[in-house]
């Protein structure tokens, strides 16, 4: 018989946590991604539909499911870049981040580095890769592979260098590339007063996982953009722990189960065990037992119904478990036809034709088959 609450086994809680785990990365990229606004118009429309399939509104059904019908080809055209970036991910997928720790003399030079331009009002551009590839994103420059130092960084940006307006791509501790061009975010907004500088940083952080330094050339501030966002911070010395998160793991980022992070996480398992209830044992097929009330219909009017026994009967219902489980009882009943009563009849069988039921359950047996009504003849009644 039915069982409300299968349980999973061992091969289910892995199976259950590897969904989990593509959903939960799922999750941690709408975040960051520009798709974020259409793909959550995208989910709320899914669950429109289906909201639509269970109130059986069959027009608003029916218009999503042409919608959702060509729903692949409109996400490989709005999503292409974002698409392309997952793919990429998977591709070179790898284990942490460079470690540099926040006594380095790479680290401390970049942060002198960045406070003397700043402070000079030189306008200056540092890439930090993250583990997203970069190439397709990085046009023009110049190879240089040099070991990071203040005084070539400083040389770089200066402004009667061939490079001053590009960017430097800082991998480690070493200069790959300088005057390098980058793509230019259209977020306005976000941009805020920054320039052509800030517009570069933000949309190569909107296109990867990398961090874009940016020191401006007008105000003398230096800003930060990391995943679609940008940043500018209130003193230099903020710098320095934006680039400890770059290249350590600190205390928080190991309580990975707090904030932001651990609730992405919940929903995630959350999901994946609703869906493993709903694909794998809510698709085998089983049987449930319910109660269903006794209704009496087509009564001639001069009679008057005064009981019906028994009231209700058990009906053994048959269908997949996910619709047996969310079969509403209520919407179980039997309909008796009683036009017969005028000529005497009292007695009446019940079949699987008289159960009224969701579409998508069928009847197995009905106990008992057979009900008794006991009326009252109105107009007789009315002449004593």
């Amino acid at each position: 018989m039915f069982s409300a609450l299968p349980i999973p086994g061992w091969i289910d809680l892995i199976d259950i946590a590897m969904i989990a785990g593509f959903g939960w990365l799922a999750i941690r990229y709408v975040r960051t991604t520009r798709a974020r606004p259409a793909l959550l118009g995208l989910g709320v429309l899914t669950v429109v539909y289906f909201i639509a399939r269970g109130l059986e509104l069959r027009l608003t059904a029916s218009l999503l499911q042409g919608f959702f019908a060509v729903v692949v080809l409109i996400l490989v055209v709005v999503f292409q870049e974002d698409l392309r970036r997952v793919f990429e991910q998977l591709g070179t997928w790898r284990r942490g981040r460079p470690e540099i720790s926040a006594e380095s003399a790479t680290l401390d030079q970049l942060v002198r580095s960045m406070s003397h331009l700043a402070a000079t009002n030189t306008g200056a551009l540092v890439i930090v890769p993250g583990q997203d590839p970069l190439d397709r994103h990085l046009e023009g420059g110049i190879p240089l592979f040099g070991r990071m130092s203040e005084p070539l960084l400083l040389s770089l940006f200066d402004k009667h260098s061939p490079g001053h307006d590009g960017a430097a791509l800082l991998r480690g501790s070493v200069i790959e590339r300088f005057a390098l061009h980058l793509p230019l975010s259209a977020n306005h907004s976000e941009i805020g007063p920054g320039g052509t500088r800030h517009a570069a940083a933000l949309g190569l952080a909107e296109r990867c996982d990398a961090t874009c330094i940016v020191v401006s050339e007008e105000r003398g501030t230096i800003s930060v953009a990391r995943d679609g966002q940008i940043r500018t911070l209130a003193r230099v010395e903020d710098l320095v722990g934006e680039l400890q998160s770059l290249y350590q793991t600190s205390p928080q980022s190991q309580a990975w189960w707090r904030g932001r992070v651990g609730l992405d996480a919940a929903i995630a398992g959350i999901g994946a065990l609703v869906l493993w209830m709903v694909l794998v044992p809510g698709s085998d097929v089983s049987e449930k037992r319910v109660s269903a009330r006794v209704e009496i219909a087509n009564l001639p009017k001069e009679w008057v119904l005064q009981s019906v026994e028994p009231p209700s009967v058990e009906v053994v219902l048959h269908g997949l478990r996910r619709d047996l489980l969310l079969a509403d009882p209520d919407r179980v009943s039997v309909s008796i036809d009683a036009y017969l009563a005028r000529m005497g009849r009292r007695s009446y069988s019940v079949s699987a034709d008289d159960v009224q039921k969701p579409s998508a359950l069928s009847v197995v047996s009905v106990e008992p088959d057979r009900v008794k009504i006991s009326l009252e003849n109105v107009e007789k009644k009315e002449l004593k």
